[in-house]
């Protein structure tokens, strides 16, 4: 009796032992999978995180490089708008030539007072006058220049009974004005900034120039009377007067 009742006791203090053990691994194994669950909540909430930071770098960037698109275009449409107004009055003055030049004449006297002023900018305007002098050589060319495309007829007539052919410049009159206009107010600006004045001994550019001038203006003479044209439109010319009789008629007898 003794013998079972310590065999029992044995198994029952085993039983607790047995028991104590698997609390304790149950207890580690409830710790490793709580810990393996935060993990994946950590990794899980980690993704979300980053998901969220993309999502809200790439709204603002969006919304930065909309405004920028908007901002574009909006300028764009205003230097549209600016530039068909400013077209629009500058069609305005093509009739009236006489005005416009005035204008420009009244610009180019503004200028040479500054320049007259400040005592310098003497390239600037050296390099002014070689612009107008092209543009003069432009303007007094015709469209068809004969040395390179000869044509079949004379540019302009030279009998009474030949058609009246106006004379095509290269350069219109309006395109002339407009750029001999925009050059002073272009070099008028350029006065404004020291950068532009360089030193230099204007006498001889001026000589220079003149030079320049006498020789193009001569070549381009040279050129009028070679082919026999005028830079001038003087219109049509009209003749007047009886038609002379036929050599063989005479009046009829009664």
């Amino acid at each position: 009796m003794k013998e079972r009742e310590r065999k029992g006791e044995i198994k029952e203090g085993r039983k607790k032992e047995g028991r104590k053990e698997g609390r304790k691994e149950g207890r580690k194994e409830g710790r490793n999978f709580s810990a393996a669950i935060r993990k994946e909540g950590r990794k899980e909430g980690r993704k979300e995180g980053r998901k969220d930071t993309l999502t809200s770098i790439g709204s603002f960037y969006g919304g930065v490089g909309g405004d920028g698109a908007s901002a574009a275009a909006a300028l764009n449409q205003r230097r549209h708008e600016f530039s068909q107004l400013f077209q629009y009055y500058l069609d305005k003055t093509v009739p009236h030539s006489p005005y416009r030049w005035i204008g420009t004449f009244a610009l180019a006297f503004v200028y040479a007072l500054r320049v007259n002023y400040l005592q310098g900018f003497y390239i600037v305007t050296y390099g002014l006058g070689i612009y107008l002098l092209n543009l003069l050589i432009g303007f007094l060319s015709p469209l068809v220049d004969p040395e390179l495309e000869p044509s079949d007829g004379p540019l302009l007539p030279t009998k009474g009974s030949d058609d009246f052919k106006p004379f095509i410049r290269r350069l219109p009159e309006f395109k002339f004005w407009y750029a001999i206009t925009k050059a002073f107010c272009i070099a008028f600006i350029m006065t404004f900034f020291s950068l532009f004045d360089v030193p230099v001994f204007w006498p001889i550019l001026l000589c220079y120039w003149i030079v320049l001038f006498v020789l193009t203006m001569k070549r381009q003479i040279m050129h009028m009377i070679k082919y026999k044209y005028i830079p001038f439109n003087l219109g049509k010319q009209k003749y007047s007067g009886k038609r002379p009789l036929a050599s063989g008629s005479s009046p009829r007898a009664d």
